[in-house]
């Protein structure tokens, strides 16, 4: 009998675990599904009353650009809370398995369909024959489109192959890409937008990014004093962080809607009514991100900051989702 009652018990745990284990990734695909659904929903929303014509295909456009950003956020957070890790005494040797295949490798599919909608005239290619991939080569949104491309498929590679560090040089060419494609030669000013705009994404893929690996090695290391410093040295870089992330977020929005204009701007145009959106998100993220803190200065265990930290990344996913439909809205003021 006490040979059985064991086995029973270590079986009903398996069980209960792998029950658990189902239901977290049945949780995952559920809020994977509802924040595909706010890009691709949410040009309607945004362009009602506004007189404002959305581009044909905004919606999956939006989708593609979050996906884009979740991707490049996901390897940089590892490769970011590695080097925070490997600063610290006595830290576990337990790491979780890398996610960054997966994420390179959904980036190399986001930023393909991207690139075959740039090669169809910023359209929605309906047939093969409507892709032209040759004519990529002799425009500059075309060049970055393909510099992207190139750039992820690079990194799925490093990432397949275990040569995470080498991974950093193929995203940062992601990233600057997007800071470039986001700012065309024909705006005023062109060189400052893409600045912002690269240490705006940047800033946000490492504070997303870092928050979810950083929640993945706590959770790998129950009851163990590296966890709380891990946290407490993220959250510390996560508050500078989330500081740039405001500064570049409102200069790039000023430029783009000038003070005496962008209260209405606001209320009246759907790139407002999204930045609005976005804004509050972001709110909301830095009043989980202050709950976190102080549970995690008040609590020997540094699980007791997981609860509003996992509302962090929750909410931070929602923000890359509305990040991707900003980018698919028309601006409301274009600069000559």
């Amino acid at each position: 009998m006490s040979l059985i009652r064991p086995t029973a018990e270590a079986t009903g745990g398996e069980g209960s675990g792998r029950r658990s284990g189902t239901g977290r990734a049945a949780a995952l695909l559920v809020l994977v599904a509802l924040g595909a659904l706010i890009p691709l929903l949410g040009p309607p929303a945004a362009l009602n009353g506004t007189g404002e014509a959305a581009a044909p295909g905004a919606g999956g456009i939006g989708l593609l650009r979050a996906v884009l950003f979740a991707a490049l956020s996901v390897p940089l957070g590892e490769l970011f809370v590695h080097r925070l890790a490997r600063r610290l005494p006595g830290v576990p040797p337990e790491r979780p398995p890398s996610w960054a295949p997966f994420a390179t490798s959904a980036g190399f599919v986001a930023a393909l369909a991207l690139a075959a909608v740039v090669s169809a005239g910023n359209l929605i290619p309906h047939r093969l024959g409507q892709i032209d991939v040759g004519g990529l080569y002799g425009s500059r949104d075309g060049r970055l489109a393909l510099l992207e491309v190139n750039a992820f498929l690079a990194a799925a590679l490093c990432a397949f192959l275990r040569r995470p560090a080498a991974q950093v040089w193929p995203l940062a060419a992601v990233v600057v890409a997007e800071a470039l494609r986001a700012h065309p030669t024909t705006e005023h000013g062109p060189l400052v937008g893409s600045g912002l705009t690269l240490a705006h994404l940047t800033c946000a893929a490492l504070w997303a990014g870092g928050l979810l690996h950083a929640l993945r090695l706590v959770r790998l290391w129950p009851g163990d004093p590296a966890g709380a410093a891990l946290l407490g040295r993220y959250a510390r870089v996560a508050a500078v962080l989330l500081a740039v992330v405001t500064a570049t977020g409102v200069c790039g929005a000023l430029r783009r809607m000038p003070p005496a204009t962008s209260l209405d701007q606001l209320t009246t145009t759907a790139y407002g009514r999204t930045l609005l959106a976005k804004v509050i998100l972001v709110a909301a993220v830095a009043l989980l991100a202050l709950w976190a803190r102080i549970r995690l200065r008040r609590a020997a265990d540094p699980l007791a900051a997981y609860v509003p930290a996992r509302a962090e990344v929750i909410a931070l996913g929602a923000v890359v989702a509305v990040s991707g439909l900003l980018t698919a809205l028309p601006l409301p003021i274009r600069w000559t």
